[in-house]
């Protein structure tokens, strides 16, 4: 966003009645004009509470240190009363489709679940995909043209999580781009994205060839020895190998994974490369300094933050920073603000390769349903600056980014970029 338009924004921030102000606008995401919303919240209401919006009434929780209150007290902040998203689940075409999965789920319900298939991404599992990661990487990388304009986000981000995704399911190979196709669509919903021409009975449709295909898989799985995918780890599990009798807590599960498992990585990747090319001075610093490449992950992850909020619902009352949220109302935690806290992140708004406290982000949430797979999409976003750093001098950013309105994925989808060789 240029000069003007900013200071353009900040007089709208600025002339807007506290109790107006909606975060919640795709706009916002699409437009990338956020920062001055969120930073009018955190300086004067981290507890923010909208009477009226197209989400209906919510609270929105700003700071670092509130966001990590409620995503550390799931005695009172509830997952399963409401969901995860700002969207009423009532609103979403066909609940049984929108489905449950272990990150909606309350304790006791919530850990067997999840460790049924926490050990798919234990730090032995990741080493040993290691130089799996490293392969693919290398194998994209030297397919790309130098030198010439491409889209990064097609040509890398989304090829590499897909390829990624495939092997952590079992998933056929050929076929990993519905992997990618599935998880777009599932988010992509008219109250996330702001746009009331999506065909909700096409993508119900689509969806439900996921579930058909998830299910061939499943019974195939189920028919053989226990293997190391994910599937294979439900299929064989005591406490989930009868998911599939349950249609909305099945598909709900699988599309949990693949969500997880492509928008955090992907749009991180995209994102990088966004950063480096806005901040040139930690482009050098990298490269006269790859040894910084493991921090500038977590700045990487911080900066982006691909999951803008996470919801939650109050089982009793409860006052939070000065302000009594009632029982049964909406919270949400919005981890893009608390990830730009100036109070914990010196320069939040800048990207810093080397800052010192970046693993403290919570843009994996924090708690209980802290993103299981974290490490692995760090280790991703590793191998990968490892390899890129060790064949280009420079990923240049040639045209403008396109990004996706969307206030729950913070999604990117054109990022031009040309190679330089080393």
């Amino acid at each position: 966003m240029s000069i003007v338009n900013q200071t353009q924004e900040q007089d709208v921030v600025a002339n807007t009645p506290l109790e107006d102000i909606d975060v919640s606008r795709p706009e916002l995401f699409s437009g990338d004009t956020w920062r001055p919303w969120f930073a009018r919240l955190r300086e004067e209401a981290p507890v923010h509470y909208l009477a009226d919006s197209a989400n209906g009434p919510f609270w929105s929780v700003t700071s670092h240190d509130l966001i990590k209150e409620i995503d550390t007290n799931h005695q009172v902040f509830s997952s399963e009363a409401g969901g995860i998203s700002i969207v009423e689940a009532q609103e979403i075409e066909s609940q049984e489709l929108q489905g449950e999965s272990f990150i909606q789920l309350d304790q006791p319900r919530h850990g067997p679940q999840r460790q049924a298939v926490t050990p798919s991404v234990a730090p032995p599992n990741i080493a040993e995909l290691e130089p799996v990661i490293r392969e693919r990487v290398i194998d994209i990388l030297e397919g790309l043209p130098v030198g010439k304009t491409f889209n990064w986000v097609e040509q890398v981000s989304i090829e590499l999580t897909g390829r990624m995704l495939a092997t952590l399911l079992g998933f056929p190979y050929e076929e990993r781009h519905k992997l990618i196709r599935w998880s777009d669509i599932t988010t992509n919903v008219p109250q996330v994205t702001g746009d009331d021409s999506i065909d909700m009975k096409g993508r119900y449709e689509e969806l439900m060839q996921a579930a058909a295909k998830f299910y061939q898989i499943w019974q195939e799985r189920a028919a053989a020895p226990p293997g190391i995918d994910l599937i294979s780890m439900l299929a064989h599990g005591e406490d989930t190998k009868t998911m599939n009798e349950n249609p909305g807590l099945f598909l709900g599960t699988l599309l949990l994974l693949i969500v997880g498992g492509n928008d955090t990585t992907r749009n991180s990747i995209s994102g990088g490369v966004i950063a480096l090319n806005e901040y040139p001075d930690e482009y050098q610093k990298l490269r006269d300094n790859p040894v910084l490449i493991p921090n500038m992950v977590s700045e990487m992850v911080r900066w982006q933050t691909p999951v803008i909020h996470m919801r939650r619902t109050a089982l009793e009352d409860y006052e939070l920073g000065g302000k009594l949220i009632k029982k049964g109302e909406k919270v949400i935690m919005w981890y893009l603000s608390g990830n730009r806290d100036e109070r914990v992140f010196e320069n939040a708004d800048q990207f810093i390769i080397d800052r010192p406290n970046a693993r403290q982000h919570v843009a994996f949430g924090f708690g209980i349903h802290r993103c299981m797979g974290n490490r692995l999409a760090e280790m991703q976003l590793r191998v990968l600056w490892e390899e890129i750093s060790s064949r280009f001098s420079k990923v240049e950013l040639v045209g403008d980014v396109v990004r996706l309105p969307n206030n729950f994925i913070r999604g990117i989808k054109d990022v031009p970029v040309r190679l330089h060789a080393r």
